[in-house]
């Protein structure tokens, strides 16, 4: 979140766009939905590129990690009249077992870079994670429009 931007807050005419996560096609349209929100919202190139990477990443890992899931795109206003977009991503995968490990920059369960979760936190304004041993993973992001 930015100096001076309130919390994000949904504006009363937005309802989110539900997309599944089920195969590698999916992963293709959310990050299709994801820059056509963001171009509808007003981001410039940088920030377009900046929110697809992120959706990018958690759909990702939703697919390989927890099997599949749902990304939401809802686009958002703060109370400054600022455009934005909230990502939700969720799984009903395993979890995550060490949030704070998972969130290191280097960490990788697979033979990724491990810029993953902690690349994704970089690229945001605002970023959420709710998960539980055997319970799934939920992660909320906000990227504001300049």
């Amino acid at each position: 979140m930015r100096p001076g931007d309130p919390p994000a807050q949904q504006p009363p005419t937005s309802s989110p766009q539900t997309h599944r996560v089920a195969s590698g096609a999916d992963l293709l349209a959310a990050r299709q939905a994801v820059r056509a929100a963001a171009v509808a919202a007003g981001f410039d190139l940088i920030g377009q590129t900046k929110v697809v990477t992120a959706a990018s990443e958690l759909v990702r890992n939703a697919y390989i990690h927890g099997g599949g899931g749902t990304m939401d795109i809802t686009p958002i206003v703060g109370q400054s009249g600022r455009l934005g977009l909230r990502l939700r991503i969720s799984d009903d995968g395993p979890g995550i077992l060490d949030v704070d490990a998972a969130l290191a920059d280097g960490f990788s369960t697979s033979a990724g870079l491990g810029h993953g979760l902690d690349g994704t936190r970089r690229l945001v304004d605002e970023f959420h994670i709710d998960t539980a041993a055997g319970a799934g993973t939920t992660v909320t992001v906000v990227r504001w429009a300049p």
